[in-house]
């Protein structure tokens, strides 16, 4: 079988196993988030944070509890870090840096799982279980909370979705209770995939267990060591959450995390499987499921483009030096080829996943940018779980908005005018991650440390690609991606601090105006349907939220573009 075919046969298999999964799956999270009923184990977990799950919240309210519980996260997960070296299960390994433990309590609360650090030679077993596997967890349920309060707003007065929220009738400008949703994201909805999952990697090779650290021989001679750990149960989260955080340095290319081509393709089903399976949710909520198909086609589109396009562009692998170095093989497992290492190469770029099982910078000049390009769009195709739907629910009222101008009427969606106050918002959404990633990125190039983490040669670091690798870690980091080009020193204080910054600026700012546009379409009523009115359940409405999408990420992101890759791959 030619490595093309395998390739073709790997993504057929992945979109039937996501077509199998998306209806049973979206129908039960729209059940979870709107039953008036509380299971027991969520009532013992209510007692004991001191919750009221079924005291409705306006959107500050829902947004100060979204902050405090994870400002709650990044402290507790600091100070875990800071006191290692003392705890029993830490292997022997010492507290972490400062620095360093800002940065990464910050990478995992905000679901970003960015790592600067060596996880099988930094983090005992207490920090990987107690503290990164639980933010896993939390934080996903936290996106998911947001995503399903944003419905809410567009709900409201329409559908199923506006009945209840938790248990209680809804009145207007309510979005529900956060504390339910969090808990119920976690133990309806991750934890039994989670347990699935994890018992299906281990069945396959994944390793779980506790020990400590071992010499391994080498087949080429001399030894190593490595220790074992809760891998399967932390690896399955990573994907299903859409984290990205490796339990090794190497990641998903790492054998006990990720043994053969199955599990690679597995995972990227885990990767993918909620945030698709969430426009169902959505269609159901507001009661119409031809939206969530309207949504779930846009999000397909740019998916499966970006994939076809990825494949095409390793398989090619044109040119002498590529030749030379094994082809586009070069920084990819054997073991998943190169189709298997595309399709997971643009699942995690175009979600907030950042896992990786291939060496991304050594990826084509053109291949590279597809995956920068991936996180530009704000990883809505489809996106972290929870985020990737909010993130293209604003789009769609961008969409909207230009639709409205273009025909002279005042824009419409989800039977919801979208004012001055809405357009407003959503602008302020797309604005900040742009800011983010542009501006340390310039920062970072004109400062002679930021400069110095560069660790290709001084011909390449000045050049293109080594811009690159600078304008992927803050791209990675404001998008809450997580997944490194490579070739970058991050470990330092500048890349620690302003990373970090970046992580918690891309994750939270957005999500307040996520929760105020949520409020503002939560105090309207419904207008009734004309014929003027855009019918945003159509396939015309698809592809013009497809054409905004990549129209304000090229006009946002080119002049970067052009200096990276792009430069790189017409040199």
């Amino acid at each position: 079988m030619s490595p093309v075919l395998a390739g073709v046969l790997q993504l057929t298999a992945l979109v039937a196993a996501l077509a199998l999964a998306y209806r049973p799956l979206g129908d039960y999270m729209a059940a979870v988030y709107s039953s008036p009923r509380h299971l027991r184990i969520e009532k013992v977990i209510y007692r004991c944070i001191g919750a009221h799950a079924d005291a409705q919240m306006r959107w500050p309210a829902y947004l100060r509890a979204v902050l405090a519980f994870s400002a709650a996260g990044v402290l507790l997960l600091y100070l875990l870090q800071r006191v290692q070296g003392g705890m029993p299960l830490s292997l022997g390994f010492a507290s972490i840096s400062p620095d360093q433990a800002f940065n990464t309590a910050a990478s995992f609360v905000a679901n970003t799982n960015w790592q600067s650090y060596s996880g099988e030679q930094a983090m005992g077993h207490v920090v990987q279980t107690a503290g990164l596997a639980v933010q896993n967890f939390v934080s996903a349920a936290t996106g998911m909370a947001v995503a399903i309060a944003l419905v809410r707003g567009f709900a409201l007065h329409r559908g199923p979705g506006s009945a209840r929220a938790g248990g209680t009738p809804v009145r207007t400008g309510e979005l529900g209770n956060f504390w339910a949703d969090l808990v119920r994201g976690t133990i309806r909805v991750l934890v039994p995939l989670a347990v699935i999952g994890a018992v299906v990697l281990v069945a396959c090779g994944a390793i779980q267990n506790f020990s400590g650290i071992h010499e391994v021989g080498q087949f080429m001679g001399g030894s190593q060591q490595t220790n074992g750990g809760a891998v399967a149960s932390q690896e399955v989260i990573k994907e299903l959450g859409t984290n990205g955080g490796g339990y090794f340095n190497g990641n998903s290319a790492h054998p006990f995390e990720n043994p053969d081509a199955f599990t690679n393709l597995f995972e990227v089903f885990l990767i993918l499987v909620i945030p698709f399976a969430l426009t169902r949710t959505f269609g159901k909520l507001v009661g119409n499921v031809k939206q969530g198909y309207a949504v779930l086609a846009a999000m397909g589109i740019i998916w499966l483009g970006f994939t076809a396009l990825m494949m095409w562009t390793e398989f090619a692998h044109g040119g002498p030096a590529l030749e030379a170095a094994g082809a586009a093989m070069e920084g990819k497992e054997t073991r998943f080829g190169i189709g298997g290492s595309s399709i997971f190469s643009v699942a995690t770029t175009l979600t907030s996943t950042g896992a990786v099982d291939s060496f991304h910078s050594s990826f084509t000049a053109f291949g590279g940018g597809i995956q920068l390009l991936g996180m530009m769009l704000g990883e809505i195709a489809p996106g972290g779980v929870g985020s990737g739907l909010y993130g293209m629910l604003v789009m769609a009222i961008i969409a909207v908005f230009i639709a409205g101008l273009m025909v002279g009427r005042t824009p419409e969606y989800l039977g919801k005018k979208i004012g001055t106050r809405e357009i407003k918002l959503a602008a302020c959404y797309i604005l900040i991650t742009p800011t983010l990633v542009l501006g340390f990125t310039a920062a970072s190039m004109v400062l002679p440390d930021a400069l110095g983490s560069m660790l290709n040669t001084k011909a390449l670091g000045a050049g293109s690609h080594g811009f690159s690798e600078v304008l992927y870690a803050f791209t990675s980091g404001a998008n809450n991606n997580g997944s490194a080009f490579g070739g970058l020193n991050a470990n330092t204080p500048w890349y620690n601090t302003t990373i970090g910054l970046a992580m918690l600026l891309g994750r939270f700012l957005p999500m307040v105006f996520v929760l105020a546009l949520a409020g503002s379409l939560a105090e309207q009523k419904p207008v009734p349907e004309t014929a003027g009115t855009l019918r945003t359940e159509k396939p015309l409405f698809a592809g013009l939220l497809v054409g905004t999408i990549l129209i304000i990420t090229g006009l946002t992101y080119f002049p970067a573009l052009a200096l990276g890759p792009l430069a790189e791959g017409l040199s």
